[in-house]
């Protein structure tokens, strides 16, 4: 008996630290597995970041170019789709982060139902849930096809959500009109709120609006230009101006009060930027032979 007891108690010791992740169906990211599903992730060409595997559904912070392959692989699966980019959509990051959590599930479901031997050949995406589902699998792997479910049909309308030209030019009306207010904030704050008791009564509210009047730049009119998703010289022209007019508005009362002129200012700024781009950088590239600012390498 005590012979018996000894090799019982040997087998019971490793579970905590090694058998547990190989005996559970759910324990499924050991160094094993993640070394699979890497190999999986390197052949649709997502070898940059093997710690996606696994992502929980929270992590939104992904980092990937309009140059990762696993990118450009959604790219063409939208054109051929829909007619559009990826970047034509109205939310391409989220897009792009519910096409990594489906493949995690994906290859999840596909080693709970025991249909994984795809991962290991040379498997070239892309990678659907048919492929992946074998059947079965216990309440572990409806769990896993309850959320694919979800994030398909999550994905399904984020797909047919197409940043349209009339929402570019809703921006850009917003970024005229926001121009034109904050102008009349800055020097004549009375002609829009002098009727209101809450103008008259507030000590130094004048002094408040005209002040934001002329913070607008970098709180609406740049904002609402950036929002229209401009590539290439206007692209980098907007950087330009969003880093630029908070410091303007910071360090410009040093020199005068004069809220008017600050606005102005902060305006040279941004006319500044559109020039220097589109007359000086643009013609050095045309030069060149560079193309229109260069806008294929930015971000995704």
């Amino acid at each position: 008996d005590d012979d018996n007891s000894n090799p019982r108690s040997e087998t019971r010791q490793p579970p905590p630290s090694e058998g547990q992740p190989s005996s559970s169906p759910l324990q499924l990211f050991s160094s094993e597995t993640l070394a699979e599903a890497n190999d999986a992730l390197a052949n649709v060409g997502w070898t940059s970041r093997p710690d996606l595997v696994g992502a929980q559904d929270d992590d939104g912070d992904l980092t990937l170019t309009s140059d990762d392959p696993f990118v450009q692989q959604i790219d063409r699966a939208i054109q051929s789709e829909m007619g559009v980019s990826l970047d034509q959509l109205l939310n391409p990051a989220k897009v792009v982060n519910l096409e990594r959590d489906l493949f995690n599930l994906r290859v999840e479901l596909a080693r709970l139902t025991d249909n994984d031997d795809f991962l290991r050949a040379d498997f070239e995406g892309p990678l659907t849930t048919e492929m992946c589902d074998s059947g079965g699998g216990g309440e572990g792997a409806d769990a896993v096809r309850a959320k694919i479910a979800k994030k398909e049909k999550d994905l399904a309308i984020e797909r047919r959500s197409v940043f349209r030209g009339w929402l570019k030019n809703v921006f850009l009306f917003q970024a005229l009109l926001s121009a034109v207010l904050s102008y009349v904030m800055a020097t004549s704050p009375a002609t829009l709120f002098g009727r209101f008791d809450w103008y008259n009564n507030v000590a130094n509210m004048d002094t408040s609006i005209t002040v934001l009047g002329f913070w607008w730049w970098w709180l609406f009119i740049v904002p609402s230009l950036r929002s229209r998703r401009p590539t290439g010289l206007e692209k980098r022209a907007l950087d330009v101006a969003f880093l630029g007019t908070p410091i303007l508005s910071l360090l410009s009362p040093v020199v005068t009060k004069d809220t008017g002129v600050i606005w102005w200012v902060n305006f040279a700024l941004v006319a500044g930027a559109y020039g220097y781009f589109y007359l000086v950088v643009g013609e050095e590239n045309d030069d060149g032979d560079d193309g229109e600012g260069g806008g294929k390498n930015d971000p995704a």
